[in-house]
């Protein structure tokens, strides 16, 4: 099952996601403090905390910082955060948004004027449902896996669809169906196999491709949703080129 897949065609390269740590932190301070809210602060009886948290291991933040998000979803009198999604286009590359907000009149006033500025368009909720399908996404430090054979026949029997070998970035990257994503969960677990991250992720069902142009300007886009505090994931359906990531 190892090999080239949809999600290889689109991830962007580690070392640029590397740079943004202070941003990856701050979204999983938000899921973390939106678990809490919905499930309690015991991460035994809130998977999605329990998610939360270890997804914040796997980005190194500090367990003082881990710490604070719980006891800032705890409180009742914090912010109350609503989760929203946009979708759209720009140059005829599908963008997918999910959001994590306090203020939604200003999250959609933002990401209309971005959607706007570089040549995009923002559409209704639904419009790309026939674009992505929602699946699994593990990626597993390649030093955490010590049997590579026994550990694919244990995934693949929890419901992994496929699973892709980066020797170059040292990871591992299993993918499963959305309904699987639990079973994967607990089969990691039962082999204390830690994460780097796991998340449910929007995979294009088919990719399009641009010429290197295009796709830096849909890269430039992309990083700006990125850059805004409100936005926690970002997905588009373009298929990436090693020029239309050069500097």
């Amino acid at each position: 099952m190892s090999g080239h897949n949809k999600w290889s065609t689109i991830k962007r390269k580690k070392g640029a996601l590397d740079a943004k740590r202070s941003k990856i932190f701050s979204k999983i301070i938000k899921e973390i403090t939106i678990a809490v809210r919905e499930g309690g602060a015991d991460p035994d009886g809130n998977p999605r905390l329990r998610l939360a948290i270890s997804n914040a291991r796997g980005a190194s933040m500090p367990k003082d910082n881990i710490q604070r998000a719980i006891g800032k979803g705890s409180d009742k009198d914090g912010a109350s955060f609503s989760e929203v999604t946009y979708e759209g286009y720009v140059h005829g590359i599908a963008v997918f948004l999910e959001c994590t907000t306090d203020n939604v009149q200003r999250t959609v006033a933002n990401v209309r004027a971005i959607f706007n500025k570089y040549g995009g368009s923002l559409g209704t909720n639904g419009s790309l449902a026939h674009v992505f399908e929602r699946k699994g996404i593990f990626n597993i430090p390649l030093a955490n896996v010590t049997d590579m054979d026994t550990f694919e026949l244990e995934i693949i029997d929890a419901g992994a669809e496929d699973i892709e070998v980066d020797t170059e970035n040292n990871m591992v990257t299993v993918s499963s169906a959305m309904e699987d994503f639990g079973s994967i969960m607990k089969k990691l677990e039962s082999l204390s196999i830690e994460t780097e991250n796991a998340q449910l992720q929007r995979i294009p069902v088919t990719t399009m491709e641009a010429d290197a142009d295009t796709g830096k300007k849909v890269l430039k886009v992309i990083d700006l949703f990125e850059d805004d505090d409100d936005v926690q994931n970002v997905y588009h359906n373009m298929e990436l080129t090693e020029e239309m990531m050069e500097d």
